[in-house]
């Protein structure tokens, strides 16, 4: 079960390198348009980071960083424009960006929540998946499944993917550490009858 960790993990560094990559983007243009002007305003920005009044704060808790390499990825993400990546005594990491890096992450992070979703929608490989809702906080996603199919296969790994990203997207929304969770439910096409519920963190952790 903690191998599956690794995917996401995969994700929030490639993440973090797109809205780097982004940022450094949107600044160049700046700088082509008006270079005296974009001078200063990176000027401005960098004391009012170091200040820390453009500053956010990300804490990912030990628990989704378990069995895992973490610190070559810690390495590569203090290449670009994270501001400082820390690996604490308990085993979390936390992230320290800008406002401007922070929102780029957020919107990368939910166009691949969206994207995951419509590939187990489509999937030959969850072929009991009929459909899949969710709330746009992400904490919430009910699939609607075929309940045939659905208890002769392993489709129930698919909340595996959709509840590790959710958690991460709840992490960097700025939900607290301990109170971040992610419910997935799992109905009959049929009737509409729930047929399973899974709360993460917490039945991971239980298959601990």
């Amino acid at each position: 079960m903690k191998k599956i960790l690794i995917l996401p993990l995969t994700l929030l560094f490639s993440i973090l390198l797109v809205a780097c990559g982004q940022d450094k983007e949107s600044e160049s243009g700046k700088k082509s348009n008006n270079a005296d002007r974009a001078a200063e305003e990176t000027k401005d920005e960098s004391f009012k980071v170091d200040k820390g009044l453009l500053n956010v704060e990300v804490t990912i808790p030990a628990s989704l960083f378990e069995d895992q390499e973490i610190d070559s990825v810690i390495t590569e993400v203090k290449k670009e424009r994270i501001k400082e990546v820390i690996k604490n005594d308990d085993g979390s990491v936390t992230y320290k960006m800008s406002k401007s890096v922070h929102k780029e992450m957020m919107k990368e992070m939910e166009k691949d929540i969206l994207e995951t979703i419509e590939e187990i929608k489509t999937s030959k490989d969850f072929a009991s998946i009929k459909d899949v809702s969710y709330n746009k906080s992400f904490t919430e996603f009910t699939l609607t499944v075929n309940k045939e199919q659905f208890e002769n296969s392993f489709d129930a790994m698919a909340s595996m993917g959709l509840a590790l990203t959710g958690m991460y997207y709840q992490l960097f929304s700025g939900v607290d550490s301990e109170k971040f969770k992610v419910t997935v439910i799992f109905k009959d096409e049929s009737n509409g009858e729930v047929i399973n519920t899974i709360v993460y963190p917490d039945d991971l952790n239980k298959g601990n």
